[in-house]
């Protein structure tokens, strides 16, 4: 199997002129790329009113995507941090407007201006320090900051990814929810390991009846449901987080916290990707009185 793109370089040296051309030129990716595309349309739930919306697509490259958004009827802007890729789309002479930039220093839109936004297979590459000076955390952060700033009210984003583990699904989604998104992860055949899709579907606003997370999808390519899918946190199909849930209040009694609560809270910082000290036979003892 071959090693994964983000881990070999970072994207605008990767996706050199070579690259981009090989990968513009494969029939194969070009399949799976309008597929994807047009599953992140579906979820993006626009209005069947005909009307033209303004998208944004996160990651363009030559702007495979970009076409399945255009022959939806949609006018749209791409951004992407390789040069190679967008003089690519440049060639093809695709309808959007290209933008050269880097997601993980802001998007740099107007606000309140796009009326949905996708991105296929780019934003995992925020988790990865290319840079001494990137730092993963704040890099999503000013993401998925400018991201929220430039939707409309009520403007859905859909972000399929390629996380590379349970702890940076979480992570990525954290910062989406800290930002103010309402939403979670819909999971297309969860139980098929060549098949498995995941994407981040978010609404711009408080948590309403309208952001309610859509099914994921089986093998059959029928809506699955929770209750269809495997017991283990990994494979549900539909994980919804919301950062506007009230706060239950700790419980303390009269020993006060104990070793399992620092331990429960530990793992919980290293899940948002914050450096805590190991775990030892010295952690959330008592200090004595004196020494």
């Amino acid at each position: 199997m071959s090693s994964r793109p983000e881990l070999q370089a970072p994207p605008e040296i990767f996706y050199d002129d070579t690259e981009a051309r090989k990968y513009t030129s494969s029939s194969r990716i070009a399949e799976i790329q309008t597929k994807l595309s047009e599953r992140a349309l579906e979820l993006l739930a626009l209005p069947d009113d005909g009307v033209p919306r303004l998208l944004l697509d996160i990651g363009c490259g030559s702007g495979l995507s970009g076409e399945t958004i255009t022959e939806n009827g949609h006018q749209w802007i791409g951004l992407d941090i390789s040069h190679s890729m967008l003089n690519v789309a440049l060639e093809k002479e695709v309808e959007g407007d290209l933008l050269l930039g880097d997601m993980g220093q802001g998007l740099g839109l107007r606000p309140g201006v796009i009326d949905g936004a996708i991105s296929i297979s780019a934003v995992q590459w925020l988790c990865n320090a290319d840079k001494s000076s990137h730092e993963p955390r704040l890099r999503l952060k000013a993401f998925f900051g400018s991201l929220y700033r430039c939707l409309a009210r009520g403007a859905r984003a859909v972000l399929q990814v390629y996380p590379e583990n349970l702890a940076q699904r979480e992570l990525i989604l954290s910062y989406a929810m800290r930002a103010g998104f309402a939403g979670g992860v819909v999971v297309d055949f969860p139980h098929s390991t060549k098949s498995r899709k995941e994407y981040l579907v978010l609404t711009c606003g408080p948590p309403s009846l309208s952001t309610a997370i859509p099914n994921g999808k089986g093998e059959d390519g029928e809506s699955c449901s929770d209750d269809e899918s495997s017991g283990e946190e990994e494979n549900r199909t539909v994980c919804i987080s919301d950062r506007h849930r009230p706060r239950k209040k700790q419980k303390i009694n009269k020993r006060g916290k104990g070793r399992e609560w620092v331990l429960r809270k530990k793992e919980q910082m290293r899940r948002k990707g914050n450096v805590v000290p190991p775990d030892t036979k010295y952690t959330a003892r008592k200090r004595k009185a004196r020494f």
